[in-house]
């Protein structure tokens, strides 16, 4: 594909229809679309935080925030040997959240960025992207503060493209592509989600609220 065949609102268009966009690696500035066989999503209401993880956000002093530095949370997860993420997926994304389509969680250890979440937004459904960590468990934790925030603003679908080891012991599971499509309509038509919904603020009451429901 060039440089102009992939833009904001053919990219939000391409996540209503089910497919997402890749580089092969930072340096190849051809991006395609996939639209795998097998969907990874994380069920809101099946996320895991385990004791060690319950009891490393109890004990933090880190600090969530909450699209405060964007460009630097995709930089994040791009900051690694091999990665799909090319110039041209971090200024589509950075337009996106520009407009408001896409958001990034984010763990701050005082000023410096130690870890993080990010993906799009378009009705009840939350595209996860990549997350990255600098120390251990921040991305966990970021993962978490995203899932409790989706189920505070009332979205219905986590999209995680993919399924992963690391993932799979969060909670996610794999389903099929007609089965994913399904559930993306329906999720799609969920004009109440808000992503902006008031949350807990902090790593302790994420934890709290996480664990009386998981």
């Amino acid at each position: 594909m060039t440089e102009f065949d992939i833009t904001p609102a053919l990219l939000l268009r391409g996540y209503a229809n089910g497919i997402f966009p890749m580089a092969e690696s930072r340096d190849d500035p051809e991006v395609f679309w996939v639209d795998p066989r097998r969907r990874g999503v994380l069920p809101l209401d099946g996320f895991h935080v385990s004791r060690s993880l319950a009891r490393a956000m109890r004990r933090s002093r880190w600090t969530l925030k909450i699209n405060t530095d964007f460009d630097s949370t995709v930089q994040g997860c791009a900051d690694r040997s091999d990665t799909w993420i090319n110039p041209k997926i971090s200024r589509l994304y950075s337009a996106l959240h520009s407009s408001g389509h896409a958001h990034s969680i984010e763990i701050w250890d005082d000023a410096h960025l130690v870890g993080g979440v990010y993906g799009v937004v378009l009705g009840g459904s939350f595209f996860g992207e990549s997350m990255f960590s600098r120390r251990s468990n921040a991305s966990k934790m970021a993962l978490a503060a995203c899932v409790d925030r989706l189920r505070r603003g009332g979205f219905t679908l986590f999209d995680t493209q993919f399924l992963t080891d690391h993932l799979a012991t969060l909670g996610a599971v794999e389903i099929t592509r007609a089965r994913y499509h399904d559930r993306l309509r329906g999720a799609l038509s969920n004009t109440k989600a808000d992503f902006n919904t008031p949350a807990p603020t902090t790593l302790y009451s994420v934890m709290q609220r996480m664990t009386q429901t998981s």
